[in-house]
């Protein structure tokens, strides 16, 4: 991964201690995290840091795209470093409900969702944002072997 400063920078964001950290964080997990993750890590680092301070970072990095927001199916927002943001190509994501894995997906319907929206709903698409909820491979394999147990 590039340099954290220099992709805060890029992004027109200070950086600050705090920041820097969440992004520390955020790259040593495998899995999603949610913002109360992140907080209780920060606060072994830093003696004053409150939670509203946590969401407000997680939200200025998500929306400039340098973290990833994943939205459960129980409502929660958790939070990821993508490495495939390093290589700056348009990607979604696959999130294993059971391991909390998130896995990066070089497909993305979006001429097909642009045409959808312009002839169907005479609208024009500005972004979009695709998310596939599902079991991973791994956490599949262990349900089959529990299932002959």
């Amino acid at each position: 991964m590039r340099d954290k400063s220099s992709i805060l920078k890029e992004a027109k964001l200070k950086v600050t201690p705090k920041r820097m950290a969440i992004l520390d964080i955020l790259g040593d997990e495998p899995n999603y995290v949610s913002p109360e993750d992140v907080w209780k890590k920060l606060k072994l680092r830093f003696l004053k840091i409150g939670l509203p301070t946590v969401y407000r970072n997680l939200e200025d990095l998500a929306r400039i795209g340098i973290i990833s927001k994943i939205i459960h199916p129980n409502r929660q927002l958790y939070y990821y470093l993508c490495t495939h943001r390093t290589h700056h190509h348009h990607h979604h994501h696959f999130i294993c409900l059971l391991c909390r894995r998130v896995e990066g997906i070089d497909f993305c319907p979006e001429k097909e969702i642009e045409r959808i929206v312009r002839y169907k709903l005479r609208g024009r698409t500005v972004s979009h944002m695709l998310q596939i909820n599902g079991i991973c491979r791994e956490c599949l394999s262990k349900e089959k072997k529990e299932e002959f147990v």
